[in-house]
């Protein structure tokens, strides 16, 4: 778009992406939604858009990217890209500047009034970045922080001032992962009218392709056994940990969800504004559309957070906590005396294939120091390729999902160019590695009951108990050997705790703070030694299917949360014992060992 004597170019408007990648996962870290060249060491194919320059004349080019492996490493970075304005290519090689995101220059460039091709040319695959192309006549640097860039989007692209407005639902569900979907399916069914809000293209959250995690836990059990019907219909016939893209049967999800007459799909909108009628109350939300950065406004009487970082309800000011509570907090016997920020990590996971021929890679100079010693002579990068656990899941979030690749990459070079058996290895190349981390543990919105360890460990049975447990309580922590030659661990190992299934109560699934507010995923009100057993999916599907069917009832009798638990429980009781879901459809679940133990093993 442009306006003036200035074209801003936003990188995920390009008409042809080519093999680049949108990303809006840090949106609220770096403020949009970048392409990426994750080629896994192959240069992707071109990226390609039309602009439209105003008048006859010389343009300053800027590029907002970052240099991506600056955070570990002096030598030139791999994340490179050039730009080509229709036939001529500029100099500058981009991507090799700053650590932080910033407006990289790239000299001046004359152009006549008219219609222009650009092109973003990866050189390297790995993982080159860039969010917006500025062209500009004037002489002015544009400034580098979130308000400016904002500021110069808004103007150049154009953006209305004022949202569209979508109207208004029973419940807006925040977040497309299996907690999310169960939410909204699980109250259509009941006649309420859902939005479904998902920032990405995809839904299933961890579970989706872009992620890979197997579902964990198990459904049916408990005081309420009906309650897992509704993940059985659309959640996968296989089971494991980074898998080819169709065991996760995308589609399968997204037709789930179409099927709902009474839900309306918003894909691609990640939430950025909360409107609230007082400060108790949510009265809508405002979501950016990842690709254009317009805005739609959507109004509900309800609303849940199945966002897995809590980002609807911090933003509305409900009260939150991210990593290990003080033993003040809660009294929990295993818990340190000071808080601090150690949480699970997230996980990058990757796996190779097999070819007809030798297969080469990079032999990387920016990447981890791997040695005979370290190096871990696996396929498949599971699980405990876990990373972040000392960082702010949060603020450093793109930083914990680029150590995850980095050590990746990093772990692979070695194998193929200098370990002692890179013969096995010989036709082995990279077939998949995720640019979407798995996180489990980040923000955890405090509800009207707080699920704490000596309520799993003394199996305190609660009167409004519903969803029920059935991993251990599982806490990772670094890898002993893997600390003692990295400073940045990238291997983690499960410590368990058997533990009986447990009825969660009803309680940790609305906020004490907002009166028309549900979550459901891993950001329930627990604590963090309890999210140990509450965080897989099949329990945080469940929980998602409870608070679809808590809405019906609130909607209907016209109450909110909390007074379901006081005037009202017997009516979700009976919900509960008949579920949201079918019975006349294959039962696909798949369970083993896994659900109980923390074999590191690659069939995972």
């Amino acid at each position: 778009m442009n306006t003036d004597n200035s074209v801003y170019v936003a990188a995920s408007t390009f008409e042809d992406k080519g093999g680049w990648t949108a990303d809006p996962q840090f949106m609220e870290q770096m403020g949009s939604s970048y392409l990426i060249a994750h080629g896994l060491g192959q240069p992707v194919d071109d990226a390609q858009t039309h602009f439209t320059v105003p008048q006859d004349g010389t343009y300053n080019l800027f590029a907002r990217t970052r240099n991506w492996t600056a955070c570990w490493s002096d030598r030139p970075s791999p994340g490179v890209f050039r730009i080509r304005i229709d036939d001529r290519d500029t100099e500058t090689l981009f991507g090799d500047g700053a650590g932080e995101w910033h407006w990289q220059e790239g000299g001046s460039i004359f152009l006549t009034k008219g219609t222009h091709l650009l092109t973003l040319h990866d050189t390297t695959g790995f993982d080159g970045r860039c969010d917006a192309i500025l062209l500009t006549a004037t002489d002015q640097r544009p400034d580098d922080s979130l308000e400016g860039l904002f500021a110069l989007r808004g103007r150049l692209m154009r953006l209305p001032d004022m949202p569209e407005d979508k109207g208004e639902f029973g419940l807006v569900v925040a977040g497309g992962g299996v907690a999310g979907m169960c939410a909204a399916i699980a109250a259509a069914r009941g006649g309420v009218k859902v939005a479904l809000v998902q920032d990405r293209k995809v839904l299933g959250g961890n579970n989706s392709s872009e992620v890979r995690v197997g579902l964990g836990g198990r459904l049916n059990i408990g005081k309420y056994p009906s309650l897992g019907y509704l993940l059985n219909e659309f959640g996968p016939a296989a089971k494991g940990n980074a898998r080819p893209a169709e065991v996760y049967e995308d589609d399968k999800k997204l037709n789930a969800v179409l099927a709902e007459e009474n839900i309306t799909l918003f894909l691609g909108y990640k939430v950025t504004r909360v409107g609230k009628s007082g400060p108790r109350t949510i009265s809508s939300v405002v979501a950016t559309r990842v690709d254009d950065y317009t805005t739609i406004e959507i109004k509900g009487r309800l609303f849940a957070d199945c966002t897995g970082d809590g980002a609807l309800g911090v933003l509305a000011g409900a009260e939150w906590h991210m990593g290990r509570d003080p033993k003040s907090r809660y009294n929990e016997p295993s818990a340190p005396e000071t808080a601090d920020g150690i949480t699970l990590g997230a996980s990058v996971q990757w796996y190779c294939l097999e070819a007809a021929r030798p297969m080469p890679f990079p032999d990387i100079d920016w990447g981890l120091p791997i040695s005979e010693e370290t190096v871990q002579k696996v396929r498949r990068g599971q699980w405990y390729w876990e990373v972040g656990m000392a960082e702010d899941q949060m603020a450093e979030a793109e930083r914990i999902r680029d150590y995850g690749m980095y050590v990746a990459y990093s772990n692979w070079a070695y194998i193929k160019n200098h370990a002692s058996f890179r013969d096995e290895y010989a036709n082995s190349y990279l077939g998949w590695m995720a640019h979407v981390a798995g996180k489990r543990e980040s923000r955890r919105l405090v509800g009207e009951f707080v699920l704490r360890e000596q309520d799993l460990t003394d199996f305190v049975v609660y009167p409004d108990g519903c969803v029920s447990t059935s991993w251990y309580i599982d806490n990772h922590e670094p890898d002993p050997e893997n600390s003692k030659h990295f400073r940045e661990p990238f291997l983690s190992r499960g410590c368990l705790r058997p533990l009986d299934f447990y009825p969660i109560p009803y309680r940790c699934f609305y906020s004490k703070d907002l009166d028309n507010l549900f979550m459901a995923g891993r950001n329930i009100s627990v604590s963090h030694i309890a999210l140990g057993t509450t965080r897989v999916m099949r329990t945080t599907a469940m929980m998602g299917e409870v608070v679809g069917l808590a809405a019906r009832v609130c909607l209907r009798e016209g109450l909110l949360p909390r007074d379901i638990y006081e005037k009202a429980f017997d009516k979700l009781r009976e919900l509960m014992g008949r579920g949201a879901g079918r019975t006349d459809v294959p039962y696909l679940q798949v369970y083993t060992l896994i659900d109980t133990t923390a074999a590191r093993s690659e069939e995972c």
